[in-house]
């Protein structure tokens, strides 16, 4: 395991001249609000290893090799992988091929598991045994850094043969295209809508307390953020939606703090915006998205890929009303999806 920068430098020096590099992370977010990389292994051709990133320094000349535009990440489930690199370094991949995508454009459930993958096509069987170790203990046991490495040893192996068989199937350009949507820097920042919407209680308030409610949710995450604290370690949903109403008070030095994000920060999340979703399907929308999902589960067979890959049932509502960023809109999905 490398833990200095000079054993980094010289692993650097090695592989130079390798463009293709299998990643993994293992991190912690038991406490926090961002999560906190703990290991990064990366494993070439012919060389795996894994980096402490508790230990090493300057972690700069690995993310120059990471991000170099010529360096193409192999990764399985990659999107907490690249988020956990992003809040330290900044910086999103050039390019990445994701195997859990491209292996359900080959019929292979949406969510396969890197241990379906390797029992698969390597033949291999890899236990899950550490899912909940907490990486930032230190030293690491043998056999969990053995773990550690067993979840990129086999990332390449399984990338060249995904890759054959979606060349032979013709759908190696729909797999990448997939996998580049990894690569927005928005997807690695807070979705305020999103985080609103899951907010327990927040469709059950009234107009009247609505924009106090929202204004509450976005200054809990404002302080989440800058004590890198859980957000309901800041206040309950409970309590932030008693506070919106009125039926609690916020203590002094809360409310002076909040007092002060208001003049900050202008929310102009409209809240109507986020509840259309929720909102019953007319029966006119009901037999449309009948209809439409008959198509998807015929495109399904046909291409023989999950109906769920090809449009998700919150995708169909929101292409039935009209929305225009809907992935079926765009790509791949536009090309077999004649609406």
């Amino acid at each position: 395991m490398i833990k200095t920068d000079k054993q980094l430098r010289h692993y650097l020096e090695e592989i130079q001249d390798q463009t293709l590099l299998a990643l993994d992370t293992e991190f912690r977010r038991v406490d926090s609000y961002f999560p906190e990389l703990c290991l990064i292994q990366i494993a070439t051709i012919d060389k795996i290893e894994c980096f402490d990133v508790l230990s090493l320094n300057n972690l700069e000349p690995l993310f120059d090799k990471l991000y170099d535009h010529q360096t193409k990440w192999i990764a399985h489930s990659a999107r907490q992988d690249i988020e956990a690199l992003y809040y330290l370094s900044n910086r999103i991949p050039t390019t990445i091929f994701d195997t859990q995508i491209a292996a359900s454009f080959l019929n292979y459930p949406l969510q396969v598991s890197y241990q379906s993958l390797t029992e698969s096509l390597q033949n291999v069987q890899l236990e899950k045994k550490y899912t909940r170790f907490d990486w930032k203990k230190r030293p690491l046991p043998s056999d969990v850094l053995q773990y550690a490495l067993d979840d990129v040893k086999y990332l390449i192996p399984i990338y060249n043969k995904l890759s054959k068989e979606l060349i032979k199937h013709e759908k190696l350009e729909w797999a990448e295209e997939e996998s580049k949507s990894l690569l927005d820097k928005e997807t690695y920042n807070p979705n305020f809508k999103q985080i609103i919407k899951k907010t327990k209680g927040i469709s059950k308030i009234s107009s009247k307390h609505i924009n106090t409610a929202i204004n509450l949710i976005l200054w809990r995450e404002s302080v989440a953020q800058k004590k890198n604290k859980p957000r309901k370690w800041i206040t309950s949903d409970e309590k932030l939606i008693k506070y919106a109403i009125g039926s609690i008070k916020l203590s002094s030095s809360a409310k002076e703090d909040f007092k002060n994000f208001l003049q900050k920060y202008k929310q102009d999340i409209i809240f109507e915006d986020l509840i259309k979703a929720q909102k019953p399907l007319t029966e006119k929308e009901v037999f449309r998205k009948n209809k439409l999902k008959e198509q998807i589960c015929a495109l399904s067979i046909e291409y023989n890929i999950p109906s769920e890959l090809i449009c998700t049932s919150k995708n169909l509502v929101n292409f039935i009303r009209g929305e225009d960023l809907v992935t079926i809109n765009r790509g791949w999905r536009s090309k077999i999806f004649k609406i």
